[in-house]
This record gives C-alpha cells, structure tokens and sequence, in this order.
C-alpha cells in the first residue's frame, strides 16, 4: 500500500510544480505586460476560478497523503530519507501557499485595479507573489523527485 500511496504523492506533487512553474515562467509575466487593472483582474479572477474541486483535491489531497507518508516513514513503514524528505518538501509548499501566496491573494482581491494605490500595490503583489511561488516550485519539484526515489527503491 506504501509504494501505490507514494506514487499517488508523487504525481499529485509533480502536478503542483508543473502549474506553479507555469506562473513562475509565463503567467505572471504575461500580467506584468498588462495594464496594472488588467493584470488585477485576471489575477483576482484566476484566484477565484482555481479554487475548483479538482484543483483542491490535487493540492490538499496530496498534502494529506504527505502527512501520511510522513508518518509511515517515521514509523519504519516507508523509507525515512527519502519518504521523509519528500513529505516535508510537499508540506513546506502547502504552507507556503496557506501561509504567504493565500493572503496576498485575500488582499489583491479587495482592491480595485482602477484605485490610484492599485499599480503600486500590484507591482509589491507580483514581485512577493512570484518570489512565494518559485519557493513552491522548487519544493514541489524537490518532492517529486523524492518521492519518486522513494517508490523506485521500492
């Protein structure tokens, strides 16, 4: 059961890096070419369409299942270096997200892109988001590949 949970966590985690390392390379770029209000707007309404079923499942589900594996690693059933290290990765990521990009997201969605204050808190907005977002990336990344030593050593 170890290994099929291990494998599940390494592609839910390998999801996740992939759509974070989209933002990093492309989407806020892409909204840095925007006017300030454009940019705005289609961040607030990215933020309100990603918060789906099937995004949150992929995100916490894999979290959960990090939890887990954790646990199993540091009880002997699943290999503590590797499992281990893979699990706080992923889990380093989601508190990242709950902790630094999910508050920034709470207060871009409150401002109105046409305010005067809008452009500068948008430039701040993008500059901390992104910088979050390359963090989640590479531990995202990072959980992948451990995971998938993991279940290879198997």
């Amino acid at each position: 059961m170890v290994p099929l949970v291990t494998l599940i966590a390494a592609l839910g985690a390998a999801l996740m890096a992939g759509t974070f390392f989209v933002f990093s390379v492309a989407v806020m770029g892409a909204f840095a070419t925007l006017p300030p209000a454009g940019g705005i707007a289609a961040m607030q309404a990215i933020n309100r369409v990603i918060q789906n079923a099937l995004f949150l499942g992929v995100f916490l589900g894999t979290a959960v299942i990090s939890l887990a594996l954790l646990v199993a690693a540091l009880l002997g059933a699943a290999p503590l270096g590797t499992t281990g290290a893979g699990a706080i990765a992923y889990l380093a990521a989601t508190l990242i997200t709950i902790a630094g990009n999910v508050p920034l997201n709470d207060r871009l969605d409150r401002i109105d892109g046409t305010a005067p204050d809008a452009a500068p808190f948008w430039a701040t907005y993008r500059r901390r988001w992104t910088a979050l977002n390359h963090i989640r990336t590479v531990a995202c990344l990072l959980a992948t590949v451990f995971f998938i030593l993991s279940f290879a050593a198997r």
